[in-house]
């Protein structure tokens, strides 16, 4: 790997380069079928690479009011990391079958967890293997013990009660990465309620994408996504999504194109449409 870390995005032929240097996270999921992200990194996976699932390593229990998918304890993911052999300062690579999804999870909890060599492979195990890449469909030998631990957050994020209170004022623009169907409130499936915060505007975080499943460049992703700011700040935004997953997807779009330090509402619409107190707009129901 380079001297010069990656922290955004990473390409597969980059990653062919420095694959004995980098930690590699299979974070493969389905999040209708919990299962299948481990059945498919057992049929193949990239040599050497982990298996983290989003249920139960990047994600702690749910209560039914703190959303499906609660940030998990920091000490405790950084504890299992370690035991899978991560260092500090070692390249991090991410990647899943899902353009990214889950792989973003997986950078923006290790950002959180002050750890800032970490990139999610661009096109994931699909360009991995239009690059050439090796299958490896055996479970990699243990490595030994890592020295990663917790150190200075470089995210920030925000509570149900910060976003609540931004209803009155609106000083932060929240921006929901969910599909505009589900945003709207039409063919709910995974929440028990339907629609959206208000004031959320709708960033569909695929819009982030080309059609081959890769990332825009930087240019074209600040571009679409100062035309959604407008005079705000990064620092003012607060992505939600269902459940704190696919929002960090828009993160990571705005930080590769430059545009650092907006916020994670990790909650997102799971969390809050559990209290029917608080306000929700559905447009479908209008």
């Amino acid at each position: 790997m380079p001297t010069t870390p990656y922290t955004t995005l990473i390409s597969a032929e980059q990653l062919q380069r420095g694959l004995s240097a980098a930690f590699v996270a299979d974070c493969s999921h389905e999040l209708t079928d919990p299962r299948a992200g481990l059945q498919n990194y057992t049929a193949g996976h990239i040599p050497g690479a982990v298996h983290l699932h989003l249920d139960t390593h990047l994600s702690s229990a749910p209560n039914g009011r703190n959303g499906r998918h609660p940030l998990p304890d920091p000490a405790e993911l950084a504890a299992q990391l370690a035991a899978m052999g991560l260092r500090q300062g070692q390249q991090v690579v991410a990647y899943d079958r899902s353009q990214g999804t889950y792989a973003a999870r997986l950078w923006w909890l290790l950002r959180w967890l002050g750890h800032a060599p970490v990139a999610v492979l661009d096109g994931g195990w699909q360009a991995w293997l239009e690059a050439g890449g090796a299958s490896q469909t055996e479970t990699p030998a243990a490595r030994p013990r890592g020295d990663f631990a917790v150190k200075p957050s470089l995210v920030r994020f925000v509570q149900v009660d910060d976003v609540l209170g931004n209803l009155q004022h609106r000083q932060r623009l929240v921006i929901d990465a969910r599909s505009p169907q589900r945003y709207r409130g039409e063919g709910e499936t995974l929440d028990p309620k339907a629609g959206h915060i208000p004031g959320a505007v709708c960033r569909f975080y695929r819009d982030n994408l080309r059609d081959d499943g890769r990332f825009k460049s930087a240019d074209e992703l600040r571009t679409e996504w100062l035309a959604i700011l407008g005079k705000r700040k990064p620092q003012e935004v607060v992505n939600q999504c269902g459940s704190g997953v696919s929002a960090c997807h828009n993160i990571l779009a705005l930080e590769h194109a430059g545009l650092d330090g907006s916020l994670l509402y990790p909650g997102s619409w799971s969390e809050w449409c559990a209290d029917p107190a608080r306000p929700m707009v559905c447009e479908a129901s209008s």
